[in-house]
C-alpha cells in the first residue's frame, strides 16, 4: 500500500507524516488489496481540513474531514475511512453462500 501525503498552504514534517500513516495504515487491517491512498492538507484561516482518497480494485473511497487542528482532522479523516472500508467490505461479500447446499438437498 503506497500512502502519499501532501499539503496546500502547510508544511508537512515528518511527525506529521508519521502520524498520518498510523492513523490511515490501520485501515489496511480491513482490506488487502488497497492500492494507494493519497492524503491532501489544507489550512484556511483557523480551519485544519483533511482529505484522502483510496484507491482499491473496483472502488474508489474518498472523505474529508475538518478539525481545530491537523491532528484532529486527520482523526477523523480515519474514523470516517474506516467506517467507509467496513461498509465497502460488507457490501462485497458473497451473500449466496447456502444456495449451493440447497441445490445439493432438492436433487437428492
Amino acid at each position: 500500500m503506497q500512502i502519499t501525503v501532501s499539503g496546500h498552504q502547510v508544511e508537512i514534517t515528518e511527525p506529521l507524516r508519521e502520524y498520518i500513516s498510523e492513523k490511515i495504515g490501520r485501515l489496511q487491517k480491513h482490506s488487502d488489496d488497497v492500492i494507494s491512498i493519497k492524503v491532501v492538507l489544507h489550512v484556511q484561516k483557523n480551519l485544519h481540513k483533511a482529505e484522502a482518497t483510496i484507491h482499491a480494485p473496483g472502488t474508489t473511497l474518498h472523505a474529508n474531514a475538518e478539525g481545530p487542528d491537523m491532528y484532529a482532522a486527520i482523526d477523523a479523516l480515519a474514523a470516517k475511512l474506516d467506517r467507509q472500508m467496513l461498509r465497502h467490505r460488507g457490501k462485497a461479500a458473497n451473500h449466496h453462500r447456502g444456495e449451493a447446499s440447497l441445490k445439493k438437498l432438492e436433487t437428492s
